[in-house]
């Protein structure tokens, strides 16, 4: 029950899923001749969707939680026990030849493997589930760092978390009950305020690396003009609001 109501949650943070709810309320509302406040709710249904597709808008919902964390050089970072790649990332970088970690400022994994290659920690642990074991994120992490020169014998995969929650309890319990804690978190900023959170709920000691995903807009329709692209990012900034207040309601019960 509670999973079923927090996967309803979830989706109503996508703009235009919460529009369409909106829409059939207000088509209930006019079936019992409440006209007005049927228009009132249709209304902001479009209007709510409208507004989170314009890209100077989203960008300005999502920068409320990246700003919390901004870019660090790695070279900066203390010294930690383990560097903890977290999976949702993008890949399409993977068949560019000669391709290195210094050219993929927006990517996860080579954030970590910069991190590594600095010397800040002597393993790499790489979180992500799937389906099933062979498929899951962890391996093609675990392959995307190898190309970018990690060896595999620096790498550490957690494949069965399916959240953040699993990510940090399961790299908890790979760090051991008696071991250092002390781990550099790899995410992107959007999602390092909740990932962090998390993840010293856990007991983990967290430094975070947080990897940017906003890009520049030169030009007034990229500012302005609406796309699917800023409504997709607008949902996601709108699911880190709602899992951070989740989170904070947990601490609070």
């Amino acid at each position: 029950m509670l999973s079923s109501l927090q996967d309803l949650i979830v989706s109503l943070t996508y703009p235009p899923t919460l529009s369409v709810w909106l829409l059939v309320c207000g088509g209930l509302f006019l079936l019992l001749h409440r006209r007005k406040l049927a228009l009132a709710i249709m209304f902001f249904a479009i209007a709510w969707s409208g507004v989170w597709s314009i890209p100077q808008a989203s960008d300005w919902l999502r920068g409320h939680l990246e700003s919390r964390y901004p870019v660090v050089a790695e070279a900066t970072l203390p010294e930690a026990d383990a560097i903890v790649v977290l999976g949702g990332g993008h890949y399409g970088w993977l068949d560019r030849p000669g391709i290195g970690p210094e050219q993929l400022q927006s990517s996860r994994v080579a954030a970590g493997a910069r991190a590594w290659q600095a010397r800040r920690a002597p393993r790499i642990i790489l979180s992500g589930g799937g389906t099933r074991a062979e498929d899951s994120e962890a391996r093609t992490m675990a392959y995307a760092i190898g190309k970018l020169g990690v060896p595999a014998s620096a790498v550490v995969l957690e494949e069965r978390s399916r959240d953040t929650r699993d990510n940090a309890r399961y790299t908890a319990a790979l760090l051991g009950p008696d071991g250092t804690r002390r781990v550099l978190l790899v995410t992107s900023s959007l999602h390092m305020p909740r990932a962090s959170l998390v993840f010293r709920q856990a007991g983990i000691d967290v430094v975070p690396v947080p990897v940017p995903e906003t890009m520049p807009r030169a030009t007034w329709r990229e500012r302005w003009f609406p796309s699917r692209g800023a409504l997709w990012r607008s949902g996601r900034a709108w699911k880190e609001y709602a899992g951070l207040l989740a989170v904070y309601a947990q601490e609070w019960i």
